[in-house]
């Protein structure tokens, strides 16, 4: 049996550089000491997969890559998600939060985005408890 591997696309800027000055000037990195949090969103499934941090860098390298970067706090280096694992994250989208102190990505997945192997870093589910539902 054959399995069909997952392709990245080109690169890609995703809004003019006069629009993304604009976007991040507008971020509040004071407020994080630098950091501002990432939830990251899949485009298809609406599932949360994960929250990261950016700095100005990696906000500035999703915008023109069109790929998504965050900061790692525990390695303090930048860091694409993706680059060792393949498990890329396309970004489709970069919103702000009304404080302008938040970002989210909405992305297409590409493979798994959890570091354990999970779709998401939000699907485990203690065995004492379930998760929460509406």
């Amino acid at each position: 049996m054959m399995i069909a591997k997952q392709t990245q696309p080109e690169p890609k800027n995703l809004i003019s550089s006069e629009k993304m000055e604009a976007f991040i000037k507008r971020i509040d990195f004071k407020k994080g000491e630098g950091l501002v949090p990432v939830i990251t969103q899949d485009t298809r499934t609406k599932d949360v997969l994960m929250l990261a941090y950016a700095n100005e860098e990696a906000l500035r390298l999703s915008f023109s890559t069109g790929l998504a970067h965050y900061w790692s706090r525990s390695r303090r280096a930048l860091w694409k998600k993706g680059e060792t694992s393949g498990h890329v994250q396309n970004i489709r989208l970069i919103d702000t939060d009304c404080d302008s102190d938040a970002l989210l990505y909405l992305v297409d997945q590409i493979g798994v985005a959890c570091h354990r192997g999970t779709w998401s870093c939000f699907d485990s589910v203690s065995e004492e408890h379930e998760r929460a539902k509406p």
